[in-house]
């Protein structure tokens, strides 16, 4: 098992040049760009995995880069917000998670020309919405499904198809559309302006900025692989683009669904554009230029064949729980062995079962089953802990490692047990609780506590921010609170797809 690497395999700086410079060649010579942004603006978590050294921000460094030349439009599609969709990444709902985006790049100093919900067909809780945004001073425009997509490419281009829709007035040459995730409406939002442009006699283009897959790493390459594994429950594979291969001469990676829809959006661009896009390939649409960045590729392969890993244990997982089906999982497993990887290969894996073969009935928790937990500290020591009838094994391992940040001895106690009773007094008396074992989130809380009338505590909860980035598995699925312990703390936490016990409900 190797140890996951410490190396700077990207640079930031030579990124932010190369495609700063480069969008702005491909702005060169229309009114408007209209650039449709793929994946996060912001905490793009995916990317510093499988790229390290990568900031998780720098897409919207590179916004605040160009700002005097950017503006942006945010697409949120009306059924997230009905259906409640949920961002696993954040666990907050995608309205939420359009409000964040709006709010973050204020913060950023990048203008947002509105918000556009997408294929709105009058549901009431959209309205909601809407009316909130507007009260709040946000401008809000209301696009329905186009008519005639995605085949009848003379109905979409039409006064009934994309001319149907609520033109948004922007100020800048280059207009970012993007959205809080897949399906928000970005491309039927940039084309309907692009059209609308074409109407006006303005001259206006299109590109599209996606991250991954990389078009100018071979197909084969982990970090291509890696996105495969991030998308086995959509269904997506790469794929060399034929079109690109055919104009240029030239091998280029694209996935399948760009390919699959390239030539009715190509004609549904010529159309709208009022002439020849100039586009021969899906490749030739993308302005990514992610790959001038690495500067360590050894490194980078490593961290793209343990996110592979990691999807692995988070789709099955996910199967586990109902969030995806078979199929899914067996994709994952078909991509572990076309790299020849095991879920051992993951260094934290075999010490979190360690701990949990190891727990007797003392170390078993107050339901009477042991769960192991292990964490790589950035050093590459392997802390572990299992669960008690008074900590989850989540928040038992936190706390050893935190002890071995802050040099503390492993005999001393960080939580009172005037604290630690206390919870679990509210907890069964008041909260009529049947567990009073602490999840991470609380144990953090009652660390806070702790740190006013104890060094020790205060230590440890100082050296807590050391472990942003670091690896952590369980035995067994983590319960709500230990979830949001450990995304607050910022680990790539795995678990085995395991319940901790025959409960039903995992409070």
């Amino acid at each position: 098992m190797k140890k996951m690497t410490n190396r700077n395999a990207f640079d930031n700086e030579k990124y932010l040049s190369e495609q700063a410079a480069f969008i702005m060649e491909r702005a060169h010579g229309a009114e408007k760009l209209y650039l449709e942004f793929g994946g996060k603006l912001l905490w793009d978590w995916h990317a510093a995995r499988v790229l390290p050294g990568y900031d998780p921000n720098v897409k919207m460094r590179l916004l605040s880069r160009l700002k005097d030349q950017a503006e942006v439009i945010l697409c949120i599609y009306a059924g997230d917000i009905e259906r409640r969709r949920m961002r696993g990444d954040f666990g907050i709902t995608y309205d939420a998670s359009a409000l964040q985006i709006f709010d973050q790049l204020g913060e950023w100093g990048v203008s947002v020309a509105g918000i556009v919900i997408t294929r709105y067909e009058d549901q009431p809780s959209v309205d909601k919405f809407a009316s909130l945004l507007r009260r709040r001073g946000v401008k809000v425009y209301l696009h329905r499904p186009t008519k005639g997509y995605p085949s009848d490419v003379e109905c979409i281009v039409s006064p009934e198809g994309y001319g149907a829709n609520e033109y948004i007035p922007t100020t800048k040459p280059i207009v970012v559309v993007t959205g809080p995730g897949p399906g928000s409406g970005k491309l039927a939002t940039a084309l309907s302006l692009v059209y609308a442009d074409f109407l006006a006699g303005r001259k206006a283009s299109y590109a599209k900025f996606e991250t991954f897959p990389v078009w100018n790493l071979p197909l084969k390459h982990p970090i291509n692989i890696a996105y495969e594994a991030a998308t086995v429950d959509l269904g997506d594979f790469n794929c060399v683009d034929p079109f690109h291969l055919e104009a240029t001469g030239e091998t280029s990676i694209n996935y399948n669904r760009d390919v699959e829809v390239f030539p009715v959006l190509r004609r549904i661009l010529d159309k709208a554009s009022g002439g020849a896009s100039g586009y021969r390939s899906p490749t030739e649409m993308g302005v990514n230029r992610i790959a001038t960045g690495i500067v360590d590729d050894a490194a980078v392969r490593e961290a793209a064949r343990q996110e592979i890993i990691r999807r692995y244990f988070r789709h099955s997982c996910e199967y586990a729980l109902g969030i995806v089906e078979r199929p899914a999982v067996q994709r994952i497993q078909a991509i572990m062995d076309e790299l020849e990887l095991k879920p051992e290969d993951r260094r934290v894996v075999l010490p979190a079962r360690g701990a949990y073969a190891a727990a007797d009935d003392q170390g078993k928790g107050n339901q009477g089953i042991c769960v192991g937990a292990a964490v790589e500290l950035p050093d590459g020591t392997i802390v572990t802990g299992k669960n008690s009838p008074f900590l989850h094994a989540s928040s038992a391992v936190i706390l050893n490692a935190a002890k071995r940040l802050a040099g503390i001895p492993a005999n001393i106690h960080l939580l009172p047990p005037v604290v630690t009773a206390s919870i679990a007094s509210l907890k069964s008396d008041v909260m009529k609780r049947k567990s009073v074992s602490l999840s991470l989130d609380e144990t953090l809380v009652a660390l806070s506590v702790s740190a006013a009338m104890n060094p020790s505590a205060q230590a440890a909860m100082e050296a807590l921010v050391q472990l942003a980035g670091c690896e952590l598995h369980l035995t067994h699925l983590p319960s709500s609170g230990d979830e949001v312990g450990l995304r607050r703390l910022g680990l790539n936490a795995t678990s085995d797809p395991l319940f901790a016990g025959n409960k039903l409900f995992m409070s």
